[in-house]
């Protein structure tokens, strides 16, 4: 993006957004990563990302914000293929798995830090378990939703920080989704789901 095509579309007040994805992109290279860096990279002055963040740090929770959102995104496009009540939970997990694997630097910094009340990462992250909820609720309407999509992204995450870790050795991406589904089978109390292929 050229710095005239910057300004512009600064001047319609996507300069924000532009200063995420820049910083995203960075962070998955494993450049230094700076503001000024991340100037650098849109076009625009070094003191041009303060109008927005105060700091690195404020700049960081936006990036963690915008993975949560796009992973709610993704979770979304399962549902609404297939609909709630035909979502089987653990293709959400499967879903979750594969985008940590696809950008590690991103999930990390999605989880670095805690969260303050105000902070958009909370309502980022929250909107991702209203997904598992509404579909752990459809599928089980037995059972606790709540609980049962707590259970469900901790072991989610569990598995895939484990092997983002390396504890699983060099498992391919098949055989890491197999695990996630023979995982959710084993506390679910029924078989693990076909390798079915997920879009998002």
């Amino acid at each position: 993006m050229s710095t005239a095509e910057t300004t512009k579309k600064h001047h319609h007040g996507d300069l924000r957004r532009a200063l995420i994805d820049s910083g995203i992109e960075i962070l998955e290279e494993g450049a230094p990563f700076s503001l000024r860096a991340v100037a650098r990279r849109v076009g625009v002055s070094q003191t041009a990302p303060y109008r927005h963040f105060r700091d690195k740090m404020h700049l960081e929770a936006a990036m963690a914000a915008e993975g949560f959102r796009d992973l709610r995104e993704r979770l979304e496009s399962v549902v609404a293929e297939s609909g709630e009540s035909a979502t089987p939970l653990e293709e959400l997990a499967v879903v979750y798995v594969r985008r940590a694997v696809d950008c590690p630097a991103l999930y990390g910094l999605m989880f670095a830090q805690p969260c303050g009340e105000d902070d958009e990462r909370l309502h980022a992250s929250a909107s991702v378990f209203d997904v598992l909820e509404r579909v752990a609720h459809a599928g089980y309407p037995d059972r606790d939703s709540h609980a049962l999509a707590n259970a469900g992204w901790a072991l989610a995450h569990g598995l895939v920080s484990l092997h983002l870790a390396g504890k699983y050795g060099d498992v391919s991406q098949r055989g890491l989704e197999s695990r996630v589904r023979e995982s959710f089978a084993a506390i679910l109390g029924a078989e693990a789901s076909p390798d079915t292929p997920v879009t998002p």
